[in-house]
């Protein structure tokens, strides 16, 4: 395929200049062509939400969150997963990153891994997918052997796919369950994916786990109730939101946390229904998580 037919790799006419600018005229520049992303997004609302849907069905009956991607794209897939273990309570074994020369590729490039399908179909061989899991394939190109290697072997195994590119149509797109485009144009600096294409896919991401944890059941109102209280300060937060949902003193929602064993949901349950810990877990289980 010729590279330069690619919007991600086209030259942009707007930046030619810009090794001759100072630095704030740099910043300008760039902060000019960052203005175009969250539009960008945002005539894609309608795929993300149909993705958040699916994806939170599934993940409720037990399915596992998979991002896969190679380089930039592949690493802000493993960021998205990573953050949701202590921002939510997602263990590492529900959401995770499988990048294209595995996890050393992460810190460091891995050179040809992104060129071979064969290294997606043998990571996914080792997941056991089923028909629950969802896998998030990430490329601005939409066209890295990688992923498309990923989508296929997700689909032959019945599992959802969902793509995520900055081009208009791509064979990823092509494939996928659910294709999300985000067509950002050309970089400032020609074939740079790491920055407009790069910033368009984690405001995705973003959207996208933030959606699924609401549906899950894991935000209560705007609040993080899933929240793992592991230090000071995080039990701390967790008796400030107790503080604001129930207003009860501080002293009071202290004592409800450790009542209901740190967990911010069942706490609320617990005041609510004037239920003890173990009816509360009963309630929030026979509601699918949510607190009603």
């Amino acid at each position: 395929m010729d590279m330069v037919k690619i919007a991600t790799e086209q030259r942009n006419n707007r930046t030619t200049h810009i090794d001759k600018l100072n630095g704030h005229k740099i910043a300008t520049l760039i902060n000019q062509e960052d203005a175009v992303i969250s539009d960008v997004v945002g005539q894609q609302t309608e795929q993300i939400g149909l993705a958040i849907e699916q994806i939170a069905t599934r993940f409720k009956k037990g399915g596992r969150l998979i991002y896969m991607g190679a380089g930039t794209s592949g690493r802000l897939g493993a960021l998205d997963a990573i953050e949701l273990q202590p921002t939510y309570g997602v263990p590492n074994d529900r959401a995770f990153g499988l990048l294209a020369g595995g996890q050393k590729a992460m810190f460091r490039a891995v050179e040809g891994a992104e060129d071979s399908k064969t290294l997606a179909i043998e990571d996914l061989k080792r997941q056991q997918l089923t028909t629950s899991d969802v896998i998030i394939a990430i490329a601005a190109s939409g066209r890295t052997p990688y992923t498309i290697g990923a989508i296929e072997a997700a689909n032959k195994a019945g599992a959802l796919t969902v793509s995520v590119t900055c081009t208009a149509d791509n064979e990823m797109s092509q494939i996928a369950k659910i294709a999300i485009n985000l067509v950002v144009g050309p970089e400032v600096i020609t074939g740079s994916t790491r920055m407009k294409a790069g910033t368009a896919q984690k405001m995705v991401l973003n959207m996208i786990s933030t959606g699924v944890m609401i549906k899950a059941g894991y935000i209560y109102e705007n609040l993080m109730i899933n929240v793992q209280p592991t230090n000071k300060k995080l039990i701390q937060r967790a008796t400030d939101m107790l503080t604001q949902i129930l207003g009860l003193e501080e002293q009071k929602s202290s004592e409800l946390l450790k009542e209901a064993r740190n967990s911010v949901a069942l706490a609320i349950l617990m005041n609510k229904k004037n239920v003890n810990y173990e009816s509360a877990k009963q309630i929030l289980k026979d509601n699918d998580g949510q607190i009603l």
